[in-house]
C-alpha cells in the first residue's frame, strides 16, 4: 500500500470504529476529530451544531401505524367515521412522502426530540472570490435493518447476471411505503374491505420494518460514507500543496446524512443566503469506496430529479482527462445531500461507486468494514474532485 492510500485507509479505519448514529455522541466525537485533522492539513475547519432529529423510522413508523388504525376504524364504522378514517389515512401518506422527499418534515418535528447534528465546515481557496465550489461527504453511518440484506439480489444477479445492466435507476421503494396508506384510504373511502386490508398489511410491514431499522445499532460506514470523508481530506491536502485562486472551496461533511439530510438542511439555512446561485457548485462525494466511480445523472425518493447538466459535464471531461472511468447514465431513488442543494438551485454533481453488478456492496449492513473499501477507487474520486476545482477555478 502506498503513502497516498495509507493515509486514507488511517481516516477510514480509525473513524469506522466509532458507533456514529445521526445526532450521536459518536457522530459528534468523529466531527471534532475531523476537524482537527482538517486544521492539521492545513486548513481553516470548525464544528457547527445545528439542530436535527435523529431518525427517519420512528415517524415513518408511526404514520403507517396510523395507517394500520384508520383501516381499523373504518372496517367497525360506517358513515362520516369511515371517511374520516380514510382522510386520516391520506394524511399519513401525504407526511411520508413530505418527510422521505425533504420537505418541512412537520410530523417529524413534531413527534421527535429535537437534537444536534455535528457538521464540519472547512475552508480554503480564495475567500474574495464570488465562485465557490462544496465538496461534500458525512461522517455519521446508517443503522441496519432486514430491508437492507442483498441476499435476494445478488440471487437474481447470479440467476440473471443482464438484468441489472440494463437497469438505469434502482427501484422506488419509498413508494411502497407511502402505498400502505394511500391504499388504506382508497379501500376506505371506497367500502372496499379487500383493499383496506391489503393496505393495512402494506402498513404493518412498513411499521414492522421501520422498527427494525430504528432498533439498530449503527453499522462501521467504511464505504458509506467514511471513503467520502477520506477522499474530502486528501482534496483539502492537495489543495493546500497546491493553492488555487479564483474559486472558493467550501469543505463539508454533515451529521445526520443518514437521518435523511438533517445536517445539511442546517447548514443551508446558516450558509446558502451568502452563496450565489450561478457562482456556487457542489460536488457531492458519497460512498466512493466500490469498484467503479459513477457519476448521477439525477436522484430523488419519490420523484426524479436531475441535475444540472452544465457542472456534470465538465465532473465528465476531468475524469476523461485523467483517465478515470466514470459510468454515466445511472439515476437513484437513494436520496443524498446532494438534494438538498439541487432544491435550492445550485448546480450539483454526485459522484458514487458500484460494484461490477451496479450495486453498492455492504449497503447499510454491518459488513461495510475498512478491508473491503476500494482505496484506488476512494484515491482516483479525490484526484478527479480536484481537478474539477481547478477546473472552475480556470474558467
Amino acid at each position: 500500500m502506498d503513502s497516498a492510500h495509507g493515509a486514507l485507509a488511517a481516516i477510514i479505519n480509525e473513524y469506522a470504529s466509532i458507533a456514529r448514529l445521526p445526532t450521536s455522541a459518536g457522530e459528534r466525537r468523529v466531527a471534532y476529530a475531523l476537524a482537527d485533522r482538517m486544521r492539521a492539513v492545513g486548513c481553516e475547519a470548525h464544528v457547527e451544531a445545528v439542530p436535527a432529529t435523529s431518525s427517519y423510522a420512528l415517524p415513518i413508523g408511526l404514520l403507517s401505524a396510523a395507517a394500520v388504525a384508520a383501516g381499523v376504524v373504518a372496517g367497525r364504522a360506517g358513515g362520516w367515521t369511515r371517511h374520516l378514517a380514510a382522510a386520516g389515512a391520506v394524511l399519513a401518506a401525504a407526511a411520508i412522502g413530505d418527510d422521505v422527499a425533504g420537505g418541512r418534515r412537520i410530523f417529524r418535528r413534531a413527534v421527535m426530540p429535537q437534537r444536534r447534528a455535528y457538521n464540519v465546515v472547512g475552508r480554503l481557496g480564495d475567500a474574495t472570490s464570488e465562485r465557490t465550489v462544496v465538496v461534500l461527504a458525512h461522517h455519521d453511518a446508517a443503522p441496519s435493518g432486514v430491508v437492507f440484506d442483498q441476499r435476494a439480489t445478488r440471487w437474481l444477479v447470479g440467476r440473471f447476471p443482464g438484468a441489472l445492466q440494463r437497469i438505469k435507476t434502482n427501484p422506488p421503494l419509498w413508494w411502497l411505503v407511502i402505498a400502505g396508506p394511500a391504499v388504506v384510504a382508497a379501500g376506505s373511502a371506497t367500502g372496499s374491505s379487500r383493499l383496506r386490508r391489503i393496505g393495512m398489511v402494506m402498513s404493518l410491514l412498513n411499521c414492522g420494518a421501520m422498527v427494525d431499522i430504528g432498533r439498530r445499532p449503527s453499522v462501521p460506514g467504511a464505504n458509506d460514507n467514511l471513503s467520502g470523508v477520506a477522499a474530502m481530506v486528501a482534496v483539502a491536502e492537495a489543495i493546500v500543496r497546491a493553492p488555487v485562486s479564483g474559486v472558493q472551496v467550501l469543505f463539508l461533511s454533515a451529521g445526520a446524512e443518514e437521518a435523511l439530510q438533517e445536517g445539511i438542511r442546517g447548514f443551508a439555512r446558516h450558509h446558502f443566503p451568502a452563496l450565489i446561485v450561478g457562482r456556487t457548485c457542489f460536488l457531492n462525494l458519497e460512498s466512493v469506496g466500490s469498484e467503479r466511480l459513477v457519476l448521477l445523472e439525477g436522484e430523488g425518493p419519490i420523484r426524479m430529479h436531475d441535475y444540472e447538466p452544465t457542472f456534470k459535464d465538465l465532473a465528465a471531461a476531468c475524469a476523461g482527462e485523467l483517465g478515470i472511468p466514470l459510468l454515466r447514465g445511472l439515476r437513484s431513488r437513494n436520496s443524498t445531500d446532494s438534494e438538498v442543494p439541487r432544491r435550492h438551485g445550485f448546480p450539483v454533481a454526485t459522484i458514487v461507486s458500484l460494484d461490477e453488478h451496479r450495486l453498492i456492496p455492504h449497503y447499510h449492513l454491518r459488513t461495510d468494514l475498512p478491508e473491503y473499501v476500494n482505496l484506488r477507487c476512494v484515491a482516483d474520486s479525490a484526484r478527479l474532485a480536484e481537478a474539477i476545482i481547478r477546473r472552475v477555478a480556470a474558467t
